[in-house]
């Protein structure tokens, strides 16, 4: 498998777990729940884009040295 698979199927699931504790309903209109859940998936997609990405640069990187 790839390396940046692997580390995707173990941050996302990691950055939905933290997103939990967020409410981010309270940002939003009365009645706007499916804009809210659009929001918390996109962030959920960015922030686990984001550690993969750092993560996988780190270890490949550090690998050289």
């Amino acid at each position: 498998m790839n390396g940046k698979l692997i580390l995707y199927l173990v941050i996302t699931p990691l950055v939905i777990w933290s997103l939990d504790s967020l409410n981010i309903n309270v940002l939003f209109k009365k009645n706007k729940y499916m804009e809210a859940r659009v929001i918390y998936i996109l962030i959920g997609i960015a922030i686990s884009y984001l550690a993969v990405n750092f993560l996988y640069d780190f270890f490949e990187l550090s690998s050289y040295y």
